[in-house]
């Protein structure tokens, strides 16, 4: 431990950042262990953290160095990063607000990140946005001291589903599934989703990010879960109507890659829109848009500016259907009528015969109005 504590001394790395070194910690903590195996008894106090700061004087280091072996940071985020010398500097200052034990080194285009931080979606959106990260890799230090083992036996395959609502979220769970419920404007982070799939408690595991903003974030949950033995396959639904289908078509006894191919299937074959109000005057695919107007946006895309939200959905209804459909789902948000309900129905049949519909609410914190034609 003494020697531990001197590392920051003798790497200016370490010293910059303030920590000891990583390898020479795993190796206390393995003699440690084995010594408290051996003799009985607890060794008296800890080798310092990688994210702590050593005591200054080396001959104190026993007695300065904390008990709790998961103080700090969650999570250890590193990746490769291809991206110019101008976005790492910025890249740096952010990752520097989010934790600790940053290290970010390279060149010429190429560099090699790592940061101890508490949001590990953060650290790897900030990647993302500084250029094009790859090989990510996330370890959790692991869970918060007093927590309980989960005793409960492992199912085979579990569903974990981000859904916008409370709504969705009850229907999902309803159908078996793991719900976590995204609110506007606070997308969860990579270690909120790694909790959700811990708590599915299942070998196998179908990820549902339902939102193409999410697809990074749990892409890099699927990969953490997988380290700790869960075999994870992500279904790239970009909308809560492509989970929905996905779901619909989710049977636990067959095989988990016919599984998994048949959910991406169902997924794939659901167009979906959505109908939301501007907020300010601002371009779009369909024209210029005045804040208050209804806008149906199409497979993600601006495609109707109206004025009420029943009429544009009309509209939205029947630009999709022309290009056919057998089953349409809407999704109601908190505050819309049945009556609106009512009507889009009506407005399907008497156009669209053989057209089935399915009606959800969506709950509260759920979009106005979700679309998903099968």
């Amino acid at each position: 431990r003494s020697a531990l504590a001197r590392t920051p001394g003798q790497l200016a790395v370490l010293g910059r950042a303030g920590v000891v070194d990583a390898g020479g910690l795993g190796l206390v903590e393995v003699l440690g262990a084995l010594a408290r195996a051996l003799s009985g008894k607890s060794s008296a106090g800890r080798a310092p953290r990688p994210w702590q700061r050593p005591p200054v004087p080396a001959a104190t280091a026993a007695e300065s160095c904390p008990a709790d072996p998961v103080a700090g940071p969650a999570f250890e985020v590193i990746y490769l990063l291809e991206a110019d010398d101008s976005a790492v500097a910025r890249l740096r200052t952010r990752l520097d607000a989010l934790g600790d034990s940053l290290v970010v080194v390279g060149g010429d285009g190429l560099w090699n990140v790592h940061v101890h931080v508490d949001d590990a979606g953060a650290a790897v959106e900030a990647g993302i946005d500084a250029g094009r990260p790859y090989r990510v890799r996330i370890t959790h230090f692991g869970s918060a001291a007093g927590t309980a083992p989960d005793t409960r036996e492992l199912v085979q395959r579990a569903v974990v589903a981000l859904v916008p609502g409370e709504g969705l979220a009850e229907l999902c769970t309803e159908a078996g599934a793991t719900a976590v419920a995204v609110r506007p404007g606070e997308p969860p982070a990579s270690g909120e989703l790694v909790e959700a799939i811990r708590r599915a408690h299942a070998r196998e595991v179908v990820l549902l990010p339902n939102d193409p903003e999410l697809r990074h974030t749990a892409a890099a949950a699927a990969e953490q879960a997988r380290t700790e033995g869960v075999r994870v396959a992500l279904v790239p639904t970009r909308s809560a109507v492509q989970g929905i289908a996905a779901l619909a078509v989710h049977e636990p006894g067959r095989r988990f890659d016919e599984d998994v191919v048949a959910m991406t299937a169902a997924a794939g074959a659901t167009r979906y829109a959505e109908l939301a109000v501007a907020e300010r005057q601002s371009w779009t695919m369909a024209g210029i848009c005045q804040a208050g107007d209804t806008l149906g946006l199409i497979d993600g895309d601006v495609a109707v500016i109206g004025g009420d939200l029943c009429s544009t959905a009309e509209t939205v209804l029947d630009r999709m259907l022309a290009a056919g459909g057998e089953m349409v789902t809407l999704v109601l948000g908190e505050d819309v009528p049945d009556t609106l309900a009512e009507r889009l129905e009506r407005h399907v049949r008497g156009g669209h015969l053989a057209v089935d519909t399915v009606l959800y609410r969506g709950g509260r914190q759920s979009p106005p109005l979700l679309i998903g034609i099968e």
